[in-house]
């Protein structure tokens, strides 16, 4: 069984939304998956220095144990902690599929995936055993 990580933001409805359809998506297809937002370190320290441990050393280690990474980008609006995510990611030399949801680009995203995926239903129709490589065609900067 493959696994999985899902790097992407949770910070409104919009952008639950999406997640919780690509979490649905990958877990269809059999993946064991990690999604920080089904994860997360609820111990009653929020916001406190234990708890910001807590967090960074649960998600560094879904990465370290997932076979791939899907990265929910919204373009020029990228969160801090989902660009850390990809980045650390693509530095182990595991692969990052990012999914493109904003009408941008930064090249340091896209250069520095695996592949580049243009829609959720592009998403939906990927083949995750051949892992094509797809190169970003869109507006970037």
């Amino acid at each position: 069984m493959k696994k999985v990580y899902i790097a992407s933001p949770f910070f409104n409805d919009t952008e639950t939304e999406i997640l919780s359809k690509v979490e649905k998506l990958l877990k269809d297809k059999n993946f064991d998956v990690f999604s920080p937002r089904e994860h997360e370190v609820r111990d009653g320290n929020v916001g406190k220095p234990q708890w910001s441990i807590a967090t960074f050393t649960n998600d560094k280690n879904a990465i370290d144990w997932c076979d791939f990474v899907v990265m929910l980008y919204w373009g020029n609006y990228s969160d801090s902690g989902t660009a850390w995510e990809c980045g650390y990611a693509y530095a182990t030399n595991k692969p990052v599929i990012v999914l493109h949801l904003g009408e941008s680009s930064n090249l340091m995203v896209h250069e520095g995936s695996f592949t580049n995926i243009l829609s959720f239903e592009e998403l939906e129709k990927y083949d995750f055993d051949s892992m094509p490589k797809y190169s970003f065609t869109g507006k970037m900067f």
